[in-house]
């Protein structure tokens, strides 16, 4: 590894010369799981849905992708061999003939997401890589490309793979489909939901709840690509808005990191990584970026050293499927043992030269460095503090919940809970998403049960206050099949309004429950599929973020508070504020993706629940006691009237607000949001 720069870099020590030894390592790894013609890319692992012969191609690509980052500004200058070496590779995969053959994009879908990065690579390397190869190399490679034009546009974010291979294929002269990309370029308007940011589109109805961090390096990305490879004034206005939006996102996206380098853990695909880097990069090579060139690279070469220096790359060199280290429980049903190299993405900088300004300029703090902040994100519904004591960003989340609005479903842990952070994640796997325990306000059964919150509404999100709306039910049987959720398999409960109160980094979380009636416009049924209803009675629980760490997770109970805490002073503390006096900790070991030890605070009403009653807590995850005090010195008021009731919170520092939570309508009239 070169030697830190603590002058050029004083947050984080590192320079352009670390991002390409890391590549170098990253792709040496990974040369001795190669096939013969190294067509195929095997690493070890289990196999994902798409199969072994199509993770094999996904291990091509992937690394492909970082391989043409790391030649595209190094020109002839390859001690490696990379051009020649993934030259052999394209020869073979695209050969029908070879033994080593890439399923096509018709007998596989998931090689068209591969295709796309192929293409970008080829793209970045054209002098080094299909300019050199053999016509009939080149023309199979078109061919094999060509299987996506005219083919259906995918209605999220897969559309732009189809965008990205047609730019290709015009610009080497393949057959290539401009329905296509009016097609490609339309869906993303009706994705776009504005100030920068974009819904992953829907399969099911055109409610687009489809938010979480995956936008900035799929959703961004993606447009960026296209225009770097398509290179037309046929798109010059398509360009110019995209640059626009991508701006607009990374003023907020910035906000996301915390100081330590960790990005906000939540949305799928967490196994990338890194790759949350990559709109920076995109905003910077587009001249898109409106942060400085020092905060840009204090940002990028902080996120790699956070994963880095908390082991993402195993004993053999790989890039393990988890977070920080090796945590399997992240998998999902597509993740095969390459996935995790979609973390490429993230050195799309090694695109810039080494004398761009954000390789030159002495790195400056993040936001969350320099002063706390507190501000809501209205396109996606969440509410984000970040506190310059901890460093520590935290995510209060009333919006998209990844779900289908007409059905009641399940928990995804990574979309449906009440709060996310940079230093915390949510338990992951095994019975999380049924019996959720963290992060959380349920509505407890007699045995424990705790209450499901997806699908919800947002009924409010203005200045530090977030307030959404749920039925509360619970899942009978088995696990229904996420894709296809189906509310009969649910027992339904009364509706849950929940709010947040977010002030340096303390939530204030409120909750009332009224008696569900059939004619309510709440989320969740679907007309005529009133299912079965639970009558109670419940009690009504609040649970804070978990703490976990490599050692076990030390607990101290209180009336009517909670906390956990690990032994680098992460904390996580509860206080029960109304109607919430009896205080627990669960472990939860094995389930986390921050530490093999875990628990998780919380505060529970000794009586059951009384419907139009409000319950309120004081939850914080902070670093250091002076943050965490800040939820000790809280108070509420609550005045109720003929409509609902109106809640007041009091913060130490005297700042007020105030917040209402009425019943649901029962009309077809929607609140205002």
């Amino acid at each position: 590894m070169p030697p830190e720069d603590r002058v050029l870099s004083p947050h984080t020590g590192w320079t352009r010369a670390h991002w390409e030894h890391t590549a170098d390592r990253l792709l040496a790894a990974v040369r001795p799981y190669a096939s013969s013609t190294h067509a195929l890319i095997d690493l070890p692992g289990p196999a994902g849905r798409a199969g072994r012969l199509c993770d094999g191609l996904e291990g091509f690509a992937r690394t492909f992708l970082l391989a043409a980052f790391r030649l595209a500004r190094t020109g002839d200058q390859d001690p490696a061999g990379l051009a020649e070496w993934y030259a052999r590779g394209l020869a073979a995969g695209t050969d029908p003939s070879s033994p080593e053959r890439w399923p096509t994009l018709h007998e596989n879908g998931q090689a068209k997401v591969e295709a796309a990065s192929i293409v970008i690579a080829l793209h970045e390397t054209r002098p080094y890589i299909w300019d050199r190869l053999d016509d009939s190399v080149r023309q199979r490679v078109a061919e094999w490309l060509a299987d996506a034009v005219g083919q259906p546009v995918s209605r999220n974010n897969w559309a732009w793979f189809q965008g990205v291979t047609n730019a290709f294929l015009r610009s080497v002269g393949g057959p290539w489909s401009p329905a296509d990309v009016a097609a490609v370029m339309e869906l993303n308007e009706e994705f776009y939901v504005g100030d920068g940011w974009y819904a992953d589109g829907t399969d099911r109805t055109a409610d687009y709840r489809r938010f979480d961090y995956y936008s900035g390096w799929a959703m961004h990305f993606y447009p960026a690509w296209f225009c770097r490879i398509a290179a037309s004034s046929d798109y010059d206005e398509q360009e110019k808005t995209y640059r626009g939006r991508l701006s607009r996102y990374l003023l907020d996206a910035v906000h996301l990191v915390g100081s330590d380098g960790a990005p906000m853990f939540q949305g799928r695909s967490l196994t990338y990584r890194f790759a949350t880097t990559a709109p920076f990069w995109a905003g910077a090579l587009l001249d898109a970026d409106p942060l400085s060139p020092g905060v840009t690279r204090r940002l990028t070469s902080g996120v790699l050293r956070y994963f880095l220096d908390g082991g993402c790359v195993d004993e053999r060199g790989l890039l393990s499927l988890g977070w920080r280290g090796a945590f399997p429980a992240i998998r999902q049903p597509y993740s095969g043992p390459a996935s995790p190299y979609w973390a490429s993405k993230g050195f799309a900088g090694l695109l810039l030269p080494a004398d761009h300004p954000v390789w030159t300029s002495t790195e400056e703090p993040l936001p969350v460095e320099r002063t706390d902040t507190e501000f809501p994100l209205p396109a996606p519904g969440w509410l984000v503090s970040g506190t310059r004591d901890d460093g520590i960003v935290r995510l209060v989340q009333h919006g998209g919940d990844h779900a289908d609005p007409r059905f009641l479903e399940t928990d995804d842990s990574v979309y449906a809970r009440h709060v996310y952070a940079t230093a915390a994640g949510p338990a992951v796997g095994g019975s999380a998403d049924v019996r959720p325990v963290d992060a959380h306000v349920c509505l407890l059964r007699a045995d424990g049960t705790p209450s499901l919150r997806r699908p919800w509404e947002r009924i409010r999100l203005e200045g530090r206050v977030g307030v959404s709306r749920h039925r509360a039910h619970w899942l009978d049987g088995e696990t229904p099949d996420y894709f296809v959720p189906d509310s009969t398999q649910f027992t339904g409960g009364p509706v849950l309004t929940t709010a947040s109160v977010l002030h340096r980094g303390v939530e204030v979380r409120l909750a009332r429950a009224d008696a569900w009636h059939s004619r309510h416009t709440v989320s969740g049924q679907a007309p005529g599929a009133d299912g079965p209803t639970d009558s109670g009675p419940w009690k009504l629980r609040m649970s804070g973020l978990p703490v976990a760490d490599e050692q076990p997770v030390h607990a101290d109970l209180g009336p009517a508070r909670a906390e956990v805490r690990s032994d680098g002073g992460l904390i996580s503390r509860v206080v029960g504020l109304l109607g919430l006096d009896e205080a627990a900790v669960d472990h939860a070991d094995g389930t986390n993706a921050y530490g093999p030890h875990a628990a998780v605070p919380s505060v529970t009403g000794h009586q059951y629940v009384r419907f139009g009653e409000v319950y309120a807590a004081a939850l914080v995850l902070a670093g250091t006691p002076a943050v965490a005090s800040f939820a000790e010195e809280v108070d509420v008021d609550i005045t109720n009237d003929t409509r609902g009731s109106t809640v007041r919170v009091m913060w130490p520092d005297g700042h007020r607000d105030v917040v209402r939570l009425d019943p649901p309508s029962t009309d077809n009239s929607k609140e205002s949001r």
